[in-house]
């Protein structure tokens, strides 16, 4: 696996994480809770931008680390 690869990977992971936090937040009746989840989802959202970004500088940089857009959803 690529360091492309890999970088892709843990933005998908993380990607993920967010949508379930956000979930969980909608899943819950108490406020507290709702709030905590959501607080993370924002906090997992900026990891998301950052992490995309650097995906993008990578694969700018060093062009056999960019991955196709094929390869992303396996």
């Amino acid at each position: 696996m690529t360091i492309g690869q890999k970088l892709h990977q843990t933005l998908a992971s993380l990607e993920s994480a967010a949508a379930n936090m956000k979930t969980f937040s909608l899943d819950t009746q108490d406020q507290n809770a709702q709030q905590m989840f959501n607080q993370y989802a924002q906090q997992l959202d900026s990891i998301c931008q950052g992490m995309e970004g650097r995906c993008n500088y990578i694969e700018q940089q060093e062009p056999q680390y960019k991955v196709s857009s094929q390869n992303q959803k396996q």
